[in-house]
């Protein structure tokens, strides 16, 4: 009999256990802090008019909650699918793809939104760092820490090379300046700030260093490759 293996599984079980049930907290404290906003996008969506659905806030927020139920079953079915092919690491690896997609797109589609002025008023940039900050205000900084705070939860879980704080600091800093960029070309009446940039960083490395304990490592096998046949005895 395998010990070392049987001694394995109960902690492996306890770190999912625990995983899944710190992604269901955040949720549930989410849609408590924002469910009145929501709630007020909710007939509109339900009568089928998408306008206020998915072009403002509330909107997307409420899509975005809406859309856990099918992003778990995606989950399932891809750690289900890794887990016949004899894939290490299916369950972390399926809840960190899916957590990256589903906790980045909308709040970057937030980000997005065009504002009256889209189209006519050029682009505007702001590179002294700290003086928008100020005017931000709470909701404007604790939206700026959630934009890539998913990513950097995630991103260390799947990918061995983001798995340092410097790293995700990076990453996180690039996708940023993506986004920012982006706005300044495509003239979306938004300002292209440096403190956007700094704080998404921050959120991206506070929520990579929430994960760290479920980080992949360069020393582990390689978690996309299936695990190798048994030796067989005799």
């Amino acid at each position: 009999m395998n010990h070392s293996a049987s001694l394995s599984a109960p902690p492996r079980r306890t770190r999912r256990i625990v995983l899944v049930s710190l992604a269901i907290l955040g949720v549930a404290s989410v849609a408590f802090a924002v469910r009145r906003p929501l709630m007020m996008s909710a007939p509109r969506c339900m009568a089928g008019r998408w306008h206020g659905c998915f072009d403002t806030f509330n909107g997307v927020l409420l899509m975005m909650l809406v859309a856990v139920p099918l992003a778990a079953l995606v989950v399932w079915a891809l750690a289900r699918r890794r887990r016949a092919a004899g894939v290490t690491s299916a369950w972390r690896m399926s809840l960190a793809e899916v957590g990256m997609v589903h906790g980045t797109v909308p709040f970057v589609w937030m980000t997005m939104m065009p504002g009256l002025g889209a189209g006519i008023v050029p682009g505007r940039v702001s590179l002294v760092p700290l003086r928008d900050l100020v005017t931000m205000g709470p909701v404007g900084i604790v939206g700026n820490l959630l934009i890539f705070a998913a990513l950097g939860f995630f991103a260390p879980m799947r990918f061995a090379a983001l798995a340092s704080v410097p790293r995700i600091l990076a990453f996180g800093a690039g996708c940023s300046v993506l986004v920012e960029t982006a706005q300044y070309v495509l003239r979306l009446d938004r300002v292209s700030s440096v403190d956007d940039v700094l704080v998404n960083a921050a959120g991206a490395v506070l929520a990579a260093l929430a994960s760290r304990h479920w980080w992949r490592t360069t020393a582990e096998v390689p978690s996309d490759q299936p695990r190798p046949a048994p030796a067989s005895a005799g």
